[in-house]
């Protein structure tokens, strides 16, 4: 037994329970310093989607609670006009990965930023968001609330990302296998600006602005081994059979980590009901007094 101290009248610790103490007061230190409460977040892709030494794989980030300070980036007026205020928003939360390494942004997947996305709206304000839908059956629209809480993960059956954070799939027609991965934020800016040039470009042409075979250009990384950015563009110009990229893109779809956004409707008029309908997004998902 340890001796009675003035810090612990009346007790005498053990060894065990002297250690326990002094962990939970060195706890408790630290969340006084703590100028703001954060939670750590689980991603959908569970950090195995990442390159090995990406602080995202660990699978979690850590968020701190929104204040004024962040709301001041949600009305921003510069921001929304730009489209990037949801970014920003999110950039200014993520503290870290949960084990003190910071996180780049732009390396995180859609489906993680869908997670932390909600994560935000819940611990900003409140799981409960109010939606208005209209009935697939009759077109009656109805309010209901949806619990952000309940949303899952979509279940990947990807498996595990080589070091560099890619995977191989065998086109079941041409039985070429590609290596490839999963588009980052990053990557989705990229595509979204090549279609951008795309566009101006066939502006009095054919108005064909190839953002399908863009995205295919930046999510193949190697075509049988061979990765030279030359072969690759040759093979998702002239020689991606449509129904292997029919193929690709459902392999894609099946195992890419995301939140699962379907929620249960049921309506009031018709009696009509379906299980997975889309959740819709609309401006009280960030600006619920709006």
């Amino acid at each position: 037994m340890n001796k009675v101290t003035d810090d612990y009248p009346g007790k005498a610790l053990s060894t065990d329970e002297l250690k326990q103490k002094l962990a939970s007061d060195a706890n408790t230190s630290l969340i006084k310093e703590s100028k703001f409460p954060t939670e750590i977040i689980e991603l959908p892709s569970k950090g195995l989607i990442y390159p090995k030494d990406s602080a995202l794989s660990s699978g979690k980030v850590e968020m701190k609670y929104m204040t004024a300070k962040e709301e001041d980036i949600l009305t921003s007026s510069n921001l929304i006009q730009k489209g990037v205020v949801i970014d920003a928003l999110l950039m200014a939360l993520i503290i870290g990965n949960g084990e003190g390494r910071s996180v780049n942004y732009n390396d995180l997947i859609i489906g993680d930023k869908n997670a932390i996305m909600i994560a935000a709206r819940v611990l900003g304000y409140g799981a409960e968001y109010p939606v208005e839908m209209s009935c697939p059956a009759c077109g009656v629209k109805q309010k209901q609330v949806v619990d952000l809480t309940s949303l899952e993960n979509k279940v990947s059956e990807m498996g595990s990302a080589d070091a560099e954070g890619r995977f191989e799939f065998t086109l079941p027609v041409s039985k070429k296998v590609l290596t490839f991965k999963v588009l980052t934020h990053a990557d989705e800016k990229l595509v979204e600006a090549e279609a951008k040039r795309m566009k101006k470009k066939t502006i009095g042409g054919n108005g064909v602005t190839y953002e399908l075979t863009s995205r295919f250009k930046y999510m193949i990384t190697a075509v049988d081994g061979e990765d030279d950015k030359a072969t690759i563009k040759a093979f998702v110009d002239n020689e991606f059979l449509s129904r292997d990229s029919l193929a690709f893109r459902k392999h894609i779809q099946t195992v890419s980590p995301d939140v699962d956004m379907t929620i249960y409707f049921e309506c009031d008029a018709c009696g009509h009901e379906d299980a997975s309908v889309q959740m819709p997004m609309n401006v009280q998902f960030f600006w619920p007094g709006a």
